[in-house]
């Protein structure tokens, strides 16, 4: 089964477009949780055990694991063990080099930590990213409109009468060919957003931003699903990771991710009539 049909699935299994973001900051956990072995791994524990029946996927940003220096390779195996299979598991690694060093990389994410999908960079071109889609069941979201200040210092650059950005939407959808493209693209955004979806009709988008940066929720369902009111994936991160700093976090997690669940179902139901 292809990438894009695998996210369709879970989709409609657990009738939901969430993705947690597994951001995980040990100077943020609970003081109960902080200076204890294992601190971050159960962390991650109970928040996924606590969310999994709410979600589509789960985005581990791997700056957070590998700023934990000898012990990040062991605290990130760990922690996509705990996630089920059927969930998509997404590597936030941004990466996007010449080949050979691409096809490395590939394959600590795709092969050794066993992720279904990365965030990949377009600048370096096509040779930079085919390694990461290499295999079908595998997917790649690759930058398009980012949600930093610093996001126009080459994104809205006009090139042949258009932003930037739109040139990397329409080269991505030329290497589709394995149904395994995405796109990021930031709820702060919610124009380009709608752009992007009509220049990508199919293609999965991963929209970061919603919660503490402020992106409009309403938006981001609205212009990011495809026609089927599908193929959003919102990810949501510290406002749900860190919605309660006492022992009821996961708890509060749950009940963070269930109302942005159930908000955006509401206006799947309103702009796309999804029977949910």
């Amino acid at each position: 089964m292809n990438f894009t049909r695998r996210l369709r699935a879970i989709q409609r299994k657990n009738r939901s477009l969430v993705c947690v973001g597994l951001d995980s900051d040990p100077a943020k956990l609970p003081v109960s949780l902080r200076g204890t072995p294992d601190a971050v791994v159960e962390f991650n524990r109970r928040i996924i055990e606590a969310t999994k029946d709410l979600v589509c996927a789960y985005k581990v940003n791997l700056a957070f694991t590998e700023s934990l220096g000898e012990d990040a390779w062991p605290v990130l195996q760990r922690t996509l063990r705990c996630i089920p299979g059927e969930i998509i598991t997404i590597g936030d690694a941004k990466r996007g080099d010449i080949g050979n060093s691409s096809a490395m990389y590939a394959k600590v994410l795709l092969e050794l930590h066993r992720f279904d999908a990365t965030t990949v960079s377009p600048y370096m071109g096509f040779d930079s990213v085919a390694p990461f889609l290499a295999r079908p069941d595998r997917g790649a979201f690759i930058l398009a409109v980012t949600s930093n200040p610093g996001a126009r210092d080459f994104q809205y650059l006009t090139v042949r009468g258009h932003p930037l950005y739109e040139t990397v939407v329409r080269t991505v959808r030329t290497w589709n060919t394995k149904k395994n493209c995405g796109l990021v693209v930031g709820a702060t955004r919610p124009k380009e957003l709608q752009r992007v979806r009509a220049l990508a009709p199919d293609l999965p988008l991963l929209i970061p931003g919603i919660g503490a940066q402020g992106g409009d929720l309403e938006s981001a369902v609205r212009y990011g699903c495809d026609r089927r009111g599908e193929l959003a994936i919102i990810n949501a991160s510290r406002s749900v990771l860190y919605a309660s700093q006492g022992d009821d976090f996961a708890a509060a997690a749950r009940a963070g991710a269930l109302t942005l669940k159930d908000e955006i179902n509401r206006y799947r139901r309103e702009f796309f009539r999804k029977r949910l």
